[in-house]
């Protein structure tokens, strides 16, 4: 009986996780270049249940031989085992504003994705999809967090004013002359990015990602005056939230079963008149 305690719990934990990634994918929905999260369910270890019985063998002295009968399978619950973040390309929104660029994927190798460089807040490079900038007192091109862009040399980029030019192979103009080009990596495997805030993506062992630029078989386009889009379905969210909730409800409906139960075993089946 405690075991099913145990199960329907480890089921209620897991539907709480699930919406709180799902709420905050909602939260997100409007954030330029956010990437929605996936829930990655699985079962804890299945159990083989037997039982421990013998049998009598007609001897002169009676025989006992035990045995082991094989009673089922007995699965002891799930767990969210991890969040995935998706990163299909999303709808780029025009705003007009120069300080706005966006990255388009135009050709990737499998499932591989381009990222503007940035600078952590431990000075290592982070990755991001959000191009929405703007230029520091100190005339330096940031995001809209605070984070130093990079160049392709991973420096970081200063300009003398904020009218510039951003062309497509990522040069960026001012009065016609080319100051700098963005930084852009290249991952063939993003899912081995790690998700951290601010819409930003770190390596493992903080190390770079390869240049975009010089990867042969990977092209892209960027687009000043447009955002890319958080690639959230809300109307999918919204279901799968609704989906998470009613789940949430059955295991809390079981869990109140099994407590009236076990209130009955121990108030009336085990009353002595």
């Amino acid at each position: 009986m405690f075991r099913g305690f145990y199960t329907v719990a480890s089921g209620m934990l897991s539907q709480q996780r699930k919406t709180e990634m799902l709420t905050n994918n909602m939260s997100n929905a409007n954030t330029p270049g956010f990437k929605a999260d996936r829930a990655s369910m699985r079962a804890f270890p299945e159990m083989l249940m037997e039982r421990m019985d013998s049998t009598s063998i007609p001897t002169e002295k009676t025989l006992s031989l035990p045995f082991n009968q094989k009673v089922g399978a007995l699965n002891t619950g799930v767990y969210m085992q991890e969040t995935i973040p998706s990163f299909l390309q999303g709808d780029l929104q025009e705003t007009g504003r120069s300080l706005d660029v966006a990255l388009l994927d135009v050709s990737m190798p499998a499932n591989g994705s381009v990222f503007l460089a940035v600078e952590g807040a431990d000075g290592n490079p982070r990755y991001t999809r959000n191009g929405n900038l703007t230029v520091n007192g100190n005339g330096f091109l940031t995001t809209n967090s605070g984070f130093y862009l990079l160049d392709e040399n991973g420096e970081r980029i200063q300009l003398d004013s904020d009218q510039f030019t951003v062309e497509e192979k990522g040069q960026i103009l001012v009065d016609e002359n080319v100051v700098a080009t963005l930084g852009v990596g290249y991952s063939e495997d993003p899912n081995r990015l790690v998700k951290q805030g601010d819409g930003l993506f770190a390596t493992e062992g903080n190390v770079a990602l390869p240049d975009a630029y010089e990867e042969a078989n990977v092209s892209f386009t960027t687009k000043q005056g447009f955002l890319e889009r958080s690639n959230v379905d809300a109307s999918r969210t919204m279901t799968d939230m609704l989906s998470a909730y009613r789940s949430f409800e059955a295991n809390q409906k079981v869990l109140q079963a099994y407590d009236r139960s076990m209130e009955k075993a121990a108030n009336e089946i085990g009353r002595v008149n």
